[in-house]
């Protein structure tokens, strides 16, 4: 990964927490991330209970007891990994003295909120330049299928979405970060944000484009609009712009389903990035499709 530019100014990513195996590969994946982008990482743990009853302190006798003291140890336990993960990535990225562990305290906090998931966790990344949460846990469903909370949030949430399934072993090469283009404004901002991110994973970046104009009118998108290849060589060639250190390369597929087509060229990637259609209603298709079915992670650009 790569060290952040001098002077740069330091900024949060959030992440949700809720004591789960999963949410803790998500803390521990933004820890790597903080510490190659130099950010700071705020801790966010979804306090349901008060919701549903009014029985939140300790049972009388029971040293440690409660909802509310459970609650405020599974926060502190993500502050703990964080801090954890945050000093090893940056003991492995730099010498070892840099990972100061006063620097590493004040560069982590916890933030408890009462409320569902969702709400409270986009309430809680209103100023972070990210926002990462697990596909398991947090409400999410058994298996490869996104929960409730993950699609809510791919639609609404106030920064960019990372969505985390799994987490590569220590020494592991960085898969691909592989990005869906169409040639809109949110395919330009998901460029950006894939060639950010695969300077920071110390990834490859391809570019993927799904022709889904062969053999149809091409109407709607303008006169002087690009398709097929002339359209994926204009975005590899402001993925250049954006990043020229990268190993830059370009994939061109035709089919009917968007999200079948990037699904397929992710098959090997470390993160698939996709932009949203908007933030007001829900993720869109192609974003829910992919948040249900994608075997890798996926960041939700907006």
């Amino acid at each position: 990964m790569t060290a952040p530019a001098a002077g740069h100014h330091r900024t949060t990513v959030a992440v949700g927490y809720d004591g789960s195996e999963a949410a803790k590969e998500a803390v521990r994946w933004t820890a790597q991330y903080a510490a190659a982008a130099d950010y700071k990482i705020r801790v966010i743990h979804a306090w349901v209970w008060p919701m549903f009853t009014k029985k939140l302190g300790p049972v009388r006798g029971v040293e440690g007891s409660g909802l509310r003291h459970a609650a405020e140890a599974t926060l502190a336990e993500g502050v703990d990994v964080a801090r954890t993960a945050l000093a090893a990535a940056r003991t492995a990225a730099r010498a070892p003295a840099a990972a100061d562990s006063t620097e590493t305290a004040h560069d982590v906090e916890g933030l408890m909120e009462t409320g569902l998931p969702a709400p409270v966790l986009r309430d809680g990344a209103g100023d972070a330049r990210l926002l990462v949460i697990s596909s398991r846990g947090l409400g999410a469903v058994l298996g490869h299928v996104a929960g409730s909370v993950c699609l809510e949030l791919a639609g609404s949430s106030p920064c960019p979405l990372m969505v985390i399934r799994h987490m590569r072993s220590p020494g592991q090469a960085a898969g691909p970060v592989v990005v869906g283009v169409d040639g809109t404004s949110r395919s330009s901002a998901a460029l950006a944000g894939a060639a950010r991110l695969a300077a920071l994973l110390g990834a490859t970046l391809q570019v993927v484009h799904i022709d889904q104009t062969r053999g149809k009118a091409r109407e709607g998108h303008g006169r002087h609009a690009r398709h097929g290849q002339e359209l994926l060589d204009h975005a590899l060639e402001d993925a250049r712009k954006l990043a020229p250190e990268l190993s830059i390369s370009g994939v061109l597929r035709e089919g009917h389903a968007a999200s079948k087509e990037l699904l397929a060229a992710a098959g090997d990637a470390e993160v698939l990035v996709i932009g949203t259609h908007n933030r007001e209603g829900g993720p869109g298709n192609t974003v829910t499709a992919v948040l249900n079915k994608a075997r890798c992670n996926v960041l939700i650009t907006r």
